[in-house]
């Protein structure tokens, strides 16, 4: 399973860290970033979630 955000969509609200922080952090441009290209084992669950609850629609889980 991959994570990627769109940068470009992404407004830095930091709901997706919150929610999976083995799977986003923030980074220094204030968006969201994803921490590795493959989701971890155990987190899948919050990944999905991140993507559910963007408010913008910039995760994509896959």
């Amino acid at each position: 399973m991959k994570a990627v955000v769109d940068k470009d969509a992404c407004i830095g609200c930091g709901l997706c860290p919150s929610i999976a922080p083995d799977v986003f952090e923030m980074g220094d441009d204030g968006k969201a970033h994803v921490i590795t290209s493959t989701v971890p084992a155990g987190s899948e669950d919050a990944a999905k979630e991140s993507e559910d609850s963007c408010p913008v629609n910039a995760i994509t889980v896959q």
